[in-house]
């Protein structure tokens, strides 16, 4: 199993966005933390099915960030690991 950095970003108009670095095309956003993250999670999933399906590698995980740059969140249930930033 892979574990993927995410990133949590407040919307302006509420909620968050996120952002996978090691897989640009994912780009979600969810009203609340928990629902960011299930949407994250289910973008993630499809993006790796649809990256295998055309016979595609799959990035390694990228490093998280650094404490200065954000405060790390883990998310037992996922291979994800969300940083919200501040």
């Amino acid at each position: 199993m892979r574990t993927y950095t995410i990133i949590l970003e407040p919307a302006v108009e509420g909620g968050f966005i996120v952002t996978v670095p090691a897989l640009p095309e994912v780009g979600t956003q969810g009203d609340t933390r928990e629902e960011a993250l299930q949407h994250a999670r289910e973008a993630i999933e499809l993006v790796i099915e649809h990256r295998l399906s055309k016979g595609e590698t799959l990035p390694a995980a990228i490093s998280l960030p650094t404490r200065a740059q954000g405060r790390p969140t883990s998310t037992p249930t996922t291979s994800a690991t969300a940083w919200t930033r501040p």
